[in-house]
Order: structure tokens, then C-alpha cells, then sequence
């Protein structure tokens, strides 16, 4: 019975550590955007999809992508664009909620906003000419649905641009399930002032991402030009690219892992025993 227990729990703590180390990372950084547009290739390649968009970003129904400059400028800077933008406007499977109050897009040239949030000599832009930042606030977390739907979906893979990357503890991705569960997190890596960083990550194993949490730098941007505070790093982002939504899987709930070893456990056991009662006549 003891050894059964053993196999048991041996399971039940191995596995989370698996799916955390099956990640593949894909990151790299400099000062323009030729240095990282290889390492933006692998990821893609990764993730299939080929280099043609089609409608609403998505590249032979693998991939999606978004890249901000579409947004209208009524969604642009000094407007907020909605958290549900890219799953109702433009139906990419994708919506964002933050702790802050709301999302930006930065403003075309030849408007009345300055372009890069008014920011100009610390941020540079990867894909012309646009970038997206939280509004007070330096959490973004993106969650998947079936494109154009509520129903909640996943994803295996997800990546993006960070801009003005300068310390390598302070911009991360955090991967969760659908259950809430951490599997995978990473720091982007420093790029200096004005550079920029790319960080994705691909489940290696099956995992299924329900829920991606974006730490971008310590300071955040209050509106154009205005930072919520004189002294820390700020961070902001690019390109959004991820594994085409789909539906989700069922995964046990953590809590729920050690009452289905002991199961496993007493149903061997039952199994032996009825084995003994049938070559000893063992009578309980």
C-alpha cells in the first residue's frame, strides 16, 4: 500500500513541474528592429501561419497577429481603445482588462496628439507607427475567446514587442490555464533606452494558455506626455502575436490532483486485493 501512495504522489507534484520546463522561449533584443526581427521569425515559424495576414490578422486560421495600426483614430490616443476591441471590432480571439482605467494606442502623425505618447525620445516603434500601453496602470492581461464570440477559449502560444526595455527584473509574461494556474513565466530581456525586446513562449507538452498577464515595465503613462510618476523605467509594447484561439480543454483543478492519486492509489489496491481473494481464498 505504502508504495502505491509513493507512485501516487510522485505524479501529482512531477507533472506541473513538466509543463512549466516543455515551454519554448523565443527572446532577443537590441536597438532597432532588425535585431530582433529573427528571433520575431522563429516564433512565427513556430507557430505556423505563414507570412500572408487574411482578415482580422490571421495568418491560415494558425495564427493571429496585431500590430495596432489599424486602430482608428477615434480608438487612438487621446481616446482609449476598448478592452474588447480585438474580439468585437476586429474579431481576433483576443480581449484585455487591466488593474489601471483602460488601454491606449498611440496617434498617427499629423494629428493633433503627439506620436509614441508624446515620448518620443525613449520609444521607437517595431511596425509603423503605432504602439499600445495600459492606462495608469502597468499590468495587461489577455484573455482568449473563440474570435467574435464570449466563449472562452485558449491558446498554445503567445509573444510580443516590448519597447525601452532598460532593467531585465521589471517587464514579464506570465502564462495561466484556464483554471488560474501559473505555468510559465519569463522577464524579457534589457534592451536600452528606445530599444526593444522580443518574448514568447510556445506549450511544448499540450499546456493550454487561458490567460496571459503583461508586467511592462514600473512606471506607467497617465495620458500624452504625462508619466504617473518622474523616476522609474518606463515600458510599453508592440506586436501581439499568438497561436490561433480554440476551444478550451478540460484540466483538473490543482486542488483536485492529490484526491485523484489517493484515487488511483485505493483503486490499485482494490484491484490487488480482489487478485489475493482469488488465488488464496482469502476471505476478508
Amino acid at each position: 500500500m505504502i508504495r502505491f501512495l509513493k507512485i501516487a504522489v510522485f505524479v501529482t507534484l512531477v507533472l506541473p513541474a513538466q509543463a512549466w520546463a516543455s515551454f519554448m522561449t523565443f527572446e532577443g533584443s537590441g536597438s532597432d528592429a532588425a535585431s530582433i526581427t529573427a528571433v520575431r521569425d522563429a516564433f512565427r515559424s513556430a507557430v505556423g501561419g505563414g507570412i500572408a495576414a487574411g482578415a482580422n490578422g490571421s495568418f491560415g486560421g494558425l495564427r493571429r497577429e496585431i500590430n495596432w495600426d489599424g486602430v482608428p483614430a477615434t480608438a487612438s490616443d487621446p481616446n482609449n481603445l476598448a478592452g474588447n476591441f480585438f474580439n468585437s471590432n476586429s474579431p481576433r480571439g483576443l480581449e484585455l482588462s487591466t488593474p489601471g482605467t483602460g488601454f491606449m494606442v498611440s496617434a498617427n502623425a499629423g494629428t493633433a496628439s503627439p506620436v509614441l505618447f508624446g515620448f518620443g525620445s525613449d520609444l521607437q516603434a517595431f511596425s509603423a507607427q503605432k504602439l499600445f500601453t495600459a492606462v495608469n496602470s502597468n499590468i495587461t492581461d489577455v484573455s482568449f475567446f473563440l474570435p467574435g464570440t464570449s466563449v472562452a477559449a485558449t491558446t498554445s502560444a503567445f509573444g510580443l514587442i516590448f519597447v525601452d526595455v532598460e532593467a531585465s527584473d521589471t517587464t514579464r509574461l506570465e502564462f495561466f490555464d484556464q483554471n488560474g494556474a501559473l505555468i510559465y513565466s519569463r522577464f524579457a530581456s534589457a534592451a536600452g533606452n528606445q530599444g526593444l525586446s522580443f518574448l514568447g513562449g510556445i506549450a511544448g507538452s499540450g499546456e493550454t494558455i487561458g490567460r496571459v498577464r503583461i508586467t511592462s515595465g514600473l512606471n506607467t503613462i497617465v495620458s500624452n506626455g504625462v508619466l504617473g510618476n518622474p523616476n522609474d523605467d518606463l515600458v510599453v509594447m508592440d506586436d501581439f502575436l499568438y497561436a490561433e484561439p480554440g476551444l478550451a480543454r478540460t484540466v483538473p483543478e490543482p486542488s483536485t490532483l492529490p484526491l485523484a492519486a489517493f484515487g488511483i492509489c485505493f483503486l490499485v489496491i482494490a484491484v490487488q486485493r480482489r487478485a489475493w481473494q482469488g488465488t488464496e481464498g482469502y476471505k476478508g
